[in-house]
């Protein structure tokens, strides 16, 4: 898969509510960032399917919505409508490194 089409796998697995889909899409390492925090929120794809398990595909609402993607080389860079997790939905640019043909970094900036 091109990076592009890595991202948009992982966005759908997102929307299905599909872990196992979803993670499959990501490194053993994956290192997920939630800037200005310098270190990773998340470490490692165990913790990764834990947080999204416990967090976000337990959600009745929730969607991501895509609102523009940008692709320069091996970074993916998405900006989404995030409905289900807040009371209200909300913006976030979310960029992911490409490295192996899985996910190996994740930024999301929250608007």
């Amino acid at each position: 898969m091109t990076p592009e089409q890595l991202a948009q796998e992982q966005l759908d697995a997102y929307n299905a509510r599909d872990l196992a889909r979803f993670i499959a899409c990501y490194s053993e390492d994956i290192a997920l960032y939630r800037p200005p925090a310098a270190e990773p929120s998340i470490q490692g794809k165990a913790a990764l399917a834990t947080h999204y398990a416990a967090n976000r595909f337990n959600l009745p609402g929730l969607h991501a919505e895509l609102l523009g993607r940008l692709v320069v080389g091996s970074k993916v860079f998405d900006h989404e409508r995030v409905h289900g997790v807040r009371p209200e939905p909300f913006e976030v640019a979310a960029v992911y490194e490409v490295r192996d043909g899985l996910i190996a970094k994740a930024y999301f900036f929250d608007a």
